[in-house]
């Protein structure tokens, strides 16, 4: 496995987290050596504080969460994301990435293949929204008030 962190500012209307890293995991395996399958992402997620709350794509059009920070696992096919809202960084994931999205960070699918399925988790006790307008002082106040998540949602390591 191989962790890129990205640390993204305000960009455009999207307020992204400048104190929480983006995190992309490359290439996990289960333990047999296979690529995870959306329930080894959801049990892997859930025994670190992250339950699993849904399966499917990731929508096409700018948006973030402020209540809630997120973790998405590639199960299926390959997509190009664009993170960190208009003009941000263009990545490329396909089935065994995992991506940590941290409260506030933009997020979109610019294209995908077919068969493109994520598995998405948040934190214990955290639900989210979605927001995709400009942030007022409550939501900037919800995104920087929420603290960092207390374990990683791929090894576990407290954060």
């Amino acid at each position: 496995m191989r962790i890129e962190r990205l640390v993204l500012g305000p960009n455009d209307w999207v307020p992204n987290n400048p104190s929480i890293a983006v995190r992309v995991y490359r290439g996990l395996h289960t333990a047999d050596g296979h690529v995870p399958d959306a329930p080894a992402f959801e049990h892997m997620f859930g025994a670190h504080g992250w339950p699993p709350d849904w399966r499917g794509g990731v929508y096409d059009d700018h948006h973030y969460h402020s209540t809630a920070h997120e973790v998405l696992g590639v199960y299926a096919g390959r997509a190009r994301l664009e993170i960190g809202g208009p003009g941000g960084e263009a990545i490329t994931v396909e089935a065994g990435d995992a991506l940590l999205l941290p409260a506030g960070t933009g997020h979109r699918c610019i294209d995908a293949d077919a068969a493109f399925r994520v598995v998405g988790a948040y934190p214990d006790g955290q639900v989210w929204d979605l927001q995709r307008a400009a942030p007022d002082a409550a939501t900037r106040a919800r995104i920087h008030g929420l603290p960092a998540p207390a374990r990683d949602p791929v090894d576990g390591t407290p954060s």
